[in-house]
């Protein structure tokens, strides 16, 4: 068996304030439906209402988000960085460099974005922050540290 790819999905409250959260951090649209099927464009409601399913894409990657249903959102806020007894998805994004984990950081501060955890430079060889969605999923951004030679 090989596994062509992985699509997480993430249970949200809302597909456009979801979809809204993903562009800062320069995710893109990708499908939403709704009762009365799929929405054109990716937008987020038509005349049967909000939708209820869609994606957000960057590159090769999707993420679902589904609405009230398909898991659990986080409602336990952490305790310290790295708190394992939070709630909610945990997902990893690697992004090419050390420098993108700051701007990363860099942009959810100036959108009054959670971080739960700053970027460190971390012992297992990572610069990795934890940012939070606001339905209390967390995402661990990393990039590898290469060592100088």
């Amino acid at each position: 068996m090989t596994i062509q790819s992985l699509t997480p999905i993430l249970n949200v409250s809302s597909i456009k304030d979801s979809v809204t959260w993903f562009e800062l951090f320069g995710w893109v649209r990708g499908f939403a439906w709704n009762g009365g099927g799929m929405i054109p464009q990716g937008w987020h409601e038509n005349q049967h209402g909000p939708a209820t399913f869609g994606s957000v894409c960057t590159n090769n990657l999707e993420i679902f988000l589904c609405v009230g249903a398909q898991g659990s959102r986080g409602t336990i806020m952490p305790k310290f960085p790295g708190d394992d007894e939070t709630d909610g998805v945990w997902m990893s994004w690697w992004v090419e460099s050390p420098a993108e984990v700051d701007q990363i950081h860099q942009v959810a501060l100036d959108h009054g974005c959670q971080v739960t955890h700053p970027p460190t430079d971390e012992p297992w060889g990572v610069r990795e922050m934890h940012l939070r969605h606001p339905d209390g999923h967390t995402f661990r951004v990393s990039s590898g540290i290469k060592e100088a030679s």
